[in-house]
């Protein structure tokens, strides 16, 4: 499965890949329309028993789909832009042009990272160099070969070229930086700041998704609806189960609102069920042992620290709900690893955060309780604030920039003879 992907060994074979896109660029391309109707196909495509083992693809099949990137297109481009027309814009004009090859350097532990991240650059008609990590090889293969057989996939391939090499070889990273006109970049702040300093070109188009966190909070209305414990908790679960809690997008803390006179301990025994039977649905194969140890030492820290700490969790390092108080958002363990902290009040939670979350899962019973967080959130750098159960539904504006745009150039035309 690894036919499509190439493993450059000097500069000049990168330089020598990126001037074959170029030759793709320069020939005929397939239209929007058309690389819809081809995505289509790939999703479709996509539907096997092998893939869907692979974390994440239940969700890009979700967006490989027209009603998913149609609207994002409208939004970002303009109804024009799926018929190849120019956008008015008063007495002017507009129009999407390609930036040219947009390099992406995904991040390592979200598997189909680097395909949503090229199909960003391909609907805005660039050429895509990907840099594959070396653990997702395999995967970005099994991933890839299905579309060569859909309609219109040869000539997406051609405008694609996937390249995996060690991190450490600076000079391949060089060169492929300085093949590019623009780069979408993903991953952790080491990978990010080592990727910005490479030798991009002047023009370069550059975006840039950091490391971030995400959190949920639920206000006393709603977590103390015994008749929606079930609901919610599974839409919980099944956030904290997606991308194995790896994802910017994935709640590492649970803020519940305090409600004098009650108690959390029956929610909490309906979040447990709840990851119990997300556990048994979706089993994890295997686990690293560098997580093990550091979900069996945050269990055995946590219920040190605070005599008043509570926590449950199997035997096996499955999943872990840890339970306290507090305003603080502790460090990620990930691995389906849970902190709920009880507050005073929802306000004073997220009048904490420091810009470092990107996404928070509501449930708030109050809706003028929920306006007034939504407000302090985008306030204090919160890009995203959307309903528990959909954390990781990847609509643009992803942290806080559209996707496809920043990586076309509007052209605008005044007709001379107006």
């Amino acid at each position: 499965m690894n036919n499509f992907i190439q493993f450059p060994n000097t500069p000049e074979d990168i330089a020598s890949i990126a001037a074959n896109l170029r030759v793709a660029l320069a020939e005929p391309g397939p239209e929007l329309a058309e690389i819809l109707v081809t995505f289509e196909s790939w999703a479709a495509a996509l539907s096997t028993r092998e893939l869907d083992a692979i974390p994440g693809v239940a969700f890009l099949k979700l967006w490989l789909r027209r009603g998913t990137l149609e609207p994002i297109i409208l939004r970002e481009l303009g109804k024009a832009a799926l018929t190849g027309g120019w956008e008015p814009d008063g007495r002017a004009r507009l129009k999407a042009f390609p930036v040219g090859i947009v390099g992406h350097w995904p991040a390592g532990n979200i598997e189909i990272q680097p395909i949503l991240s090229l199909t960003c650059g391909l609907l805005g008609g660039n050429a895509a160099l990907v840099r594959v990590p070396s653990d997702l090889v395999d995967e970005i293969g099994k991933m890839i070969a299905p579309l060569a057989a859909c309609k219109g996939g040869e000539k997406l391939l051609r405008r694609m070229a996937f390249l995996s090499f060690d991190h450490s070889r600076q000079e391949l990273q060089e060169a492929m930086a300085q093949s590019v006109d623009g780069a979408m970049i993903w991953g952790g702040k080491e990978a990010v700041l080592n990727i910005r300093k490479l030798p991009f070109p002047a023009w370069a188009h550059i975006s840039v998704f950091g490391p971030r966190l995400s959190v949920a909070a639920m206000d006393a209305g709603a977590w103390s609806d015994v008749s929606q414990h079930d609901a919610w908790c599974q839409r919980i679960a099944r956030d904290v189960w997606q991308f194995d809690q790896q994802a910017c997008s994935s709640p590492q803390a649970l803020f519940l609102e305090k409600k004098p006179g009650a108690s959390i301990d029956q929610f909490v025994a309906a979040l447990k069920k709840a990851f119990e039977i997300e556990n048994r649905a979706h089993p994890r194969e295997t686990v690293h042992s560098s997580l093990t140890s550091a979900i069996c030492q945050v269990r055995a820290s946590w219920l040190v620290a605070d005599a008043a700490n509570k926590a449950f969790f199997p035997q096996s390092p499955d999943w872990t709900i840890l339970i306290g108080s507090g305003t603080a958002i502790p460090a990620p363990t990930q691995g389906k690893t849970l902190t709920i902290l009880e507050v005073d009040n929802l306000r004073g939670a997220v009048s904490k955060f420091d810009g470092n979350v990107q996404t928070l899962g509501l449930a708030v019973a109050d809706g003028a309780k929920e306006a007034e967080l939504a407000l302090l959130a985008g306030n204090r750098g919160v890009d995203r604030v959307v309903k528990l159960g959909r954390m990781h539904l990847f609509v643009p504006p992803w942290d806080g920039m559209d996707l496809i745009r920043p990586m076309v150039r509007l052209v605008r035309h005044v007709p001379s003879m107006e």
